[in-house]
């Protein structure tokens, strides 16, 4: 790492431009809690929407005030004025004057196509708009930023026009010029090549920086703009954005802070980064991205033996860096391509097979037959202890109960709604439990139903709550009779823990009570063990 005390500012925008993302709807109390845990990570501004364009961005500017944040500056989003009116009178320039924000983000055309097409003013008209409207912000008291829209096309199509707009919004009092590549079409070359040269012709002026990554480059635009003079970055926490998304903060700030050792956040925080980067995809009600950098679950995953084995001896050999510096941490994977030292490495250490050759053997044989009949068990923890207990034999591993039959009934009048009812007959503890329950659906109504059996004996059932629910085919060649592996995340807040769990049969139910038959029984022993 490259030591550098240079401050970078980190201006986020997922209340705003992330919202945007097809898909993503964010509730008022949804912009209120990211909000605060955005403060928590220790980004300097938080966006909090436009606040113009509807009820729910005024409404949030309002709760937010209430609430308070700690650090982070709050800013409020807007367009110049309109044609033709003056700052003063314009509806949007008092929008954002009545959020009380105590920075104003003022969005501008620095692209003379926009000027012409979109506006259909003249050069002048539309200097003046941005003097205007920056000039009355900065006499109400509200620290300004200028974002000039579509700067890196505008630059390439005028560079004389483009520069005009952001002197007319230095003079305003801009307290930052923000270069956008709106249209996320920029190269790392030309995104070089315009910072270096707005730096040399406005020498002493703040820039920012903010990519969209409709080319796949925003985080590398990003980092090459501040490599080239830009002291604050703009981005969204996971990437989320209008078409192919923003610049992602949580690649973004890393970079900035591991790679190149800037001074991004506040000390300590960045810490935070991976439960930020899960609780927005949470709220988002978006699907976790396992392969993401630094914050994915994949993002320090070993798979393959030989990696395994070497990340054993030295933990620098296949990681680019300490996963715990942004919260997450290192996992070791079990599938059909792992080693022995895959088994030792993942079995808890209770099992003790760090030194029994011929358990990890066993393990990994049975690992390798069930993966051959569709089972993966790279994200189903519960699964694999549950594998390894059995195979270890009675030492670790006797029934609970037998089960006698499920049974599953969905009924469905012409007309009517679908209705649920499951059956369960097992022994356990030397008495018959037969239990019967109704559900919304088939998993539901089982899961209703066992629990209920179990209930009376183990209790800490009632601690799991289902998280997510995956099915996918295992062999698509036998259509409709295909094989379908069903993986379920569990959460378990008494035992403060997330895992996961596995299911294959030729009947998605059959493949649903097989996961759920895993989960319950490695809560129910973990409890015991606790005992």
């Amino acid at each position: 790492m490259t030591e550098n005390k240079t401050r970078i500012e980190t201006y986020d925008t997922t209340l705003r431009d992330g919202s945007q993302a097809e898909g993503v709807s964010l509730s008022l109390e949804d912009k209120l809690e990211i909000a605060q845990a955005l403060d928590a990570l220790g980004v300097d501004y938080i966006e909090g929407g436009y606040p113009l364009s509807n009820p729910k961005d005024a409404a949030f500017f309002t709760a937010v005030r209430k609430r308070g944040l700690r650090c982070a500056k709050l800013a409020a989003f807007g367009m110049t004025r309109r044609k033709g009116v003056s700052a003063e009178q314009d509806t949007g320039m008092k929008a954002l004057l009545d959020s009380e924000a105590p920075v104003v983000t003022i969005v501008g055309k620095t692209w003379d196509l926009h000027v012409r097409e979109v506006l259909r003013v003249s050069e002048d008209e539309n200097l003046a708009m941005i003097a205007d409207s920056l000039a009355l912000m900065v006499a109400r008291g509200r620290e300004t930023i200028y974002d000039a829209e579509h700067f890196f096309d505008g630059y390439q199509a005028n560079a004389e026009y483009a520069l005009r707009t952001l002197r007319a919004a230095r003079d305003a009092g801009a307290s930052c010029l923000v270069l956008c590549d709106t249209n996320g079409g920029s190269t790392l070359a030309q995104v070089a090549r315009t910072v270096k040269a707005v730096a040399e012709a406005l020498p002493g002026v703040k820039l920012g920086i903010h990519c969209h990554n409709d080319c796949d480059l925003a985080v590398a635009n990003t980092l090459m703009a501040v490599r080239h003079g830009v002291r604050h970055v703009q981005g969204t926490v996971n990437g989320i954005g209008e078409r192919c998304g923003n610049a992602d903060l949580t690649a973004v700030i890393p970079n900035l802070a591991v790679k190149y050792g800037y001074d991004v956040l506040r000390p300590g925080t960045i810490k935070r980064l991976t439960e930020t980067s899960r609780f927005v995809y949470e709220a988002a009600n978006l699907n976790f991205r396992d392969n993401q950098p630094f914050v994915g679950a994949a993002a320090f995953a070993h798979k393959g033996g030989m990696h395994v084995h070497a990340v054993q001896r030295n933990v620098h050999t296949y990681e680019h860096m300490d996963p715990e510096l942004v919260g997450n941490q290192r996992r070791i994977l079990v599938s059909e391509l792992s080693g022995a030292s895959n088994i030792a490495a993942t079995a808890p250490k209770k099992f003790g097979l760090a030194d029994d050759r011929d358990a990890q053997r066993k393990v990994l044989q049975r690992l390798m037959e069930l993966e051959n009949e569709g089972y993966q068990f790279e994200a189903a923890e519960a699964s694999f202890e549950m594998l390894i207990r059995k195979t270890l034999g009675e030492k670790w591993y006797r029934p609970l109960w037998t089960l006698d039959h499920y049974r599953c009934i969905i009924l469905r009048r012409d007309g009517g709604v679908a209705s649920t009812e499951a059956t369960v007959k097992l022994t356990l503890g030397g008495r018959c439990e037969h239990r019967v329950a109704e559900g919304d659906g088939p998993f539901n109504a089982l899961h209703n139903a066992l629990c209920s059996a179990l209930r009376g004996t183990h209790p800490c059932v009632d601690d799991l709550h289902l998280m997510d629910y995956k099915v996918r085919v295992v062999n698509t060649a036998a259509e409709t009779a295909a094989k379908v592996r069903v993986l379920i995340d569990w959460h378990d807040p008494a035992g403060e823990q997330y895992f996961g769990s596995v299911g294959v049969s030729e009947n998605i139910i059959d493949a649903s009570w097989l996961a759920l038959l895993d989960a319950i029984e490695y809560k129910i022993l973990s409890e015991g063990e606790k005992a």
